[in-house]
Order: structure tokens, then sequence, then C-alpha cells
């Protein structure tokens, strides 16, 4: 089991994570939410030894807790979970791919996780609570072990780019979430629990159709299409014995532990597993390089003690992996443009208190 400091936790709890399917959901709450959003120029970042990919570092967010940031397919805005204010667990943002425009689009009641903008920029799709309550849900109880809350009152919504006219697109009971646009947006990837165990989905942008694409005991999750729409990428466990019995365990009181999640891929058409990594660390975060040719993702693997993350990347052909960041902190959730010409991602690197998670984006260099 890996341990992380209480901040960064935080930001992995984040990303895990009734009836009327297309219900129109009521924009009172919608109009309430706008917080106090304070524009902060953009700023720029040290790039550690090592880090020779990068280039014109730049920090766009400043204080609190700020992940998961996605690009809009031309590159020029952001989509991004945040706690900040007195907000006490995520919203839903979005903001210019300078930094600029900070905009708080749900409700502010209960928690979301894993927004993601359409190809044609008209709407926006995020997982939340708010349904099952106003306020944040309970953080998991730790006594177990480093374990992720999967909170059955998740469900996927869609929203205009605004965030207004909020659309419920799933109802079933458990656990709905980490959901993601196709590339020509005609179909939405997620996890859930609605068949007892956590795996991959695919639906109808509109909710309906709902596909298994995962069929294997243990935890599918965190999926993401290739540029081209053809491959998904994602972190799967596969616990035996001992470790399954524990998963199961776990799952019926809705959690996961996340101790050692590794990258597939598969062929949308044929959805047969191909597994990418194997070495008993925890590696999440998966994004396809716009080639076709590599996956970027987020390990614990050079930390003997579980709580540094860095980036690879990992060529699908040979397996070959190369460390992309040298910070001795946190760095998770990387998105590439479509040009592949810049890389966002989340870091603990230069914070103004420790743990504290910003948005970065820098220059690619092949």
């Amino acid at each position: 089991m890996f341990r992380i400091s209480k901040y960064a936790l935080l930001i992995l709890l984040i990303f895990l994570g009734l009836s009327g399917c297309g219900k129109k959901v009521d924009d009172d709450a919608f109009n309430k939410a706008q917080a106090d959003n304070v524009e902060v120029k953009a700023t720029s970042a040290t790039i550690f030894e090592g880090e020779k990919h990068f280039a014109n570092l730049k920090q766009l967010t400043f204080g609190g807790q700020n992940a998961e940031a996605y690009f809009s397919p031309d590159g020029g805005k952001l989509s991004f979970q945040s706690t900040r204010n007195a907000l006490e667990c995520d919203a839903i943002f979005t903001m210019n791919s300078d930094g600029s425009n900070v905009t708080m689009l749900s409700s502010g009641k209960g928690t979301t996780t894993c927004s993601f903008l359409s190809p044609d920029g008209k709407s926006i799709i995020y997982a939340s609570t708010h349904l099952g309550g106003a306020d944040c849900p309970p953080r998991p109880d730790m006594s177990r072990g480093y374990v992720w809350g999967l909170y059955p009152a998740f469900d996927i919504f869609k929203a205009d780019a605004d965030g207004r006219n909020l659309e419920r697109l799933s109802d079933t009971y458990g656990y709905d979430a980490e959901c993601v646009f196709s590339p020509d947006g005609s179909k939405i990837l997620f996890t859930s629990l609605r068949s007892g165990d956590l795996e991959l989905w695919m639906m109808n942008s509109d909710g309906t159709q709902p596909e298994k694409l995962t069929n294997q005991p243990g935890y599918d999750g965190g999926g993401f299409f290739s540029y081209d729409g053809k491959w998904i990428v994602w972190r799967a466990s596969r616990p035996k014995g001992e470790d399954l019995k524990e998963y199961k365990s776990l799952l019926a009181e809705n959690l996961v532990k996340p101790s050692k999640l590794d990258i597939y891929i598969m062929k949308v058409e044929d959805k047969k597993p191909i597994q990418l990594t194997n070495n008993s660390a925890a590696n999440f975060g998966p994004y396809f390089h716009p080639d076709g040719e590599r996956i970027i993702y987020a390990s614990n693997v050079a930390d003997p003690q579980g709580r540094n993350f860095d980036l690879y990347m990992i060529e699908i052909a040979t397996k070959t992996i190369e460390r992309i960041t040298y910070n001795d902190t946190f760095d998770a959730f990387p998105m590439f443009t479509h040009d592949g010409k810049r890389l966002v991602f989340a870091s603990n690197r230069n914070g103004t208190e420790q743990g504290e998670t910003n948005i970065f984006i820098a220059d690619w260099l092949q």
C-alpha cells in the first residue's frame, strides 16, 4: 500500500470516485454557485533537471486543490476540478489555457469529479453527488488502510458549456463517474459499479444504450480514448487470492484500495485488453500521445515509500518506458493538446504550502 501526504491524498480521492435519466435539473443552484474567482496571471515555473521534454512551463492556478485539467479540442480552454475559496469539496471549473477567465460551472452542492469538454465545444460532462445531498460526502474511513470512496450518489451529468441546462445521463444506483467524450462526441466512456464490479462502460452521448467493455474482477477505470477514437487506455487492478477477497470486501462498503494499478489499452472494436505495465506500483492517469504510439501516465514506481508520483511515457510496441518529470512530490493527470505541442498536468511543485496542488502547462519538446 502506498502513502502520500494528506493533501496529495485528497487529490487522489477526487480522481476516482434516484431516477430520471434525461431530467433537467433546476438552474437555481447554478445561479447561486458563482464563487468569487480571482484572476491570477500565469507565471513561469521551474523545470527540474532531467525534464528535457518541457519548455516554457507555466503555473495556471494558485492555491487550493486543483486537478484533472483537460483540454478542449482546439487547446484554447481547460476544464478542471477544484476545492478553493469557501468550497469544502470539489466543484467543476473552466479556464482559458493561459489561466485566464476562471469560471465555476457546477452548483457547489455535493462533490464533483472528472469533467470533460465536448468536441464541438457546446457542452461539458462531469460526475456529481448533488442529487444525493447538498453537503460534501463523508470522507472514507482509513482504518482499513488507504482507500478511495466510491460514493453511490455519483451520477453523470451533461450541461451547456457555460454550466447551464444540467441534464442527468446516468440513473442507476451506485457509482457512475470518470466520464469522457469520444473524439467525435457520439459516445461517453465512464466507470460504473452497476454490474457489481468496477468496470468500464460506454454509452451514447445522450445517456442511452450503455455497454459494458470490461469483464474481469478488479477495478477498471480512468479511461480515455485515443485521439482517433479507435483505442481506449485505462487503469486497472487484477487482484488474486487474498487480495481479491479484500477487494470484494471493500467494494461491498463502496471502497477500493489503489495500491496496485496497471495501465491497459484495447481496441474499441474488439475489446481485448492489452496490459502495458507490470511493476507492482500505482500507475494511473494515462493519456495517449497524439501519435497513437505512446502513452503518458503517472506512477510511484521510483519511490520505495510510494509517496512520490512522477510522469512516465511508455511506447506501446516495445513497452520501453521513459521518465518525464523529476519533481520530488506529486505530478499526475497529464494530457496533450491534439497537435502534441503542449502538455497540461497537475503538480505539488511550486506550492505556497505543503501539498498544495496546481495546474501547469508546458511546451512539449520531442
